[in-house]
């Protein structure tokens, strides 16, 4: 997945903002996909809907926080209609369909990801199948913490 570019980030995240109401971010650039990744959470809590641009980023962002906290190729992890991730060390597939496979929507991966959500909690929203379709031991992704 390639990385987004901090003018495309910047411009997600200004834009997310001022859907909040907020002013611009004038943080550092080294906290922008943070700041993007906490304005997506924020409107989710405010029981928004996030601008497109910043939620697909975010979504982009957490997957690839997971991937690289647990390499591998044995789940596939879905957050359609933004990307997808192979992760979770293990036996590897390499035709067809993974035999584990977690599908869920924007929203929900946001808030798995962050720690705003359990695993437990969060079953009715993930479709799960294969022995390993499990991210409870990898979530939130680093550096979010519950709060």
């Amino acid at each position: 997945m390639a990385k987004p570019t901090p003018e495309r980030l910047r411009a997600a995240l200004d834009d997310q903002l001022a859907a909040l109401g907020e002013e611009p971010y004038t943080g550092p650039a080294a906290r922008l996909a943070d700041a993007l990744i906490d304005a997506v959470v924020t409107a989710y809590a405010a029981g928004a809907d996030p601008e497109r641009a910043a939620v697909r980023l975010a979504v982009k962002l957490l997957l690839d926080r997971l991937a690289g906290q647990a390499p591998g190729k044995s789940v596939e992890v879905r957050v359609p209609p933004y990307a997808a991730v192979q992760c979770v060390a293990g036996p590897r597939h390499t035709r067809g369909t993974p035999p584990n496979v977690i599908e869920t929507d924007p929203k929900t991966w946001v808030l798995l990801a962050t720690g705003r959500l359990a695993w437990a909690d969060a079953a009715d929203r993930i479709s799960a199948s294969g022995a390993r379709a499990d991210l409870s031991p990898y979530l939130p992704v680093d550096p979010y913490e519950p709060r």
